[in-house]
């Protein structure tokens, strides 16, 4: 597939989960509540997560931004559905060092969230997309 190509079918996939976000709302009961904002930009999200036994079984997200703050939240709460704590956390240390242009594992399979690696060429954009992970890491650690 050319570059042209992937970089087009990774818009395409940033735009469906802007447009048909997935896990979006709040868990009334959720055990891990987390507020954050990007005051540069304005994007705000509301992350709940519920964690029982170390593990992630549910986690939904409510808040206002651009594309990519908003997908990459959907993103997110899809990929730590039920993994551990520690999973969860590493999987947003392995985000913000692709958010940075940094490779990755390649035996692991990110999904979706591989589409928003683009983002590393736009430095103003970066928080954009690791607001919604930074939220859950703040709201695990203190699960930990």
């Amino acid at each position: 597939m050319s570059f042209n190509n992937l970089d087009q079918l990774y818009r395409q996939v940033i735009m469906d989960h802007y447009k048909n976000p997935r896990n979006k709302g709040s868990i009334d009961d959720g055990s891990v509540t987390v507020d954050m904002n990007n005051p540069t930009c304005g994007d705000r999200i509301h992350l709940t997560m519920k964690v029982e036994d170390g593990i992630v079984t549910d986690a939904k997200f409510d808040g206002e931004g651009c594309s990519i703050s908003m997908s990459s939240a959907s993103m997110m709460t899809q990929a730590i559905k039920g993994k551990n704590i520690d999973h969860a956390i590493k999987l947003s240390q392995i985000f913000s060092e692709m958010m940075l242009g940094n490779d990755y594992p390649d035996d692991l399979d990110l999904g979706d969230i591989e589409a928003l690696q683009g983002v590393a060429k736009f430095p103003a954009r970066i928080k954009c997309a690791t607001l919604s992970w930074k939220a859950m890491e703040k709201g695990l650690e203190g699960e930990k």
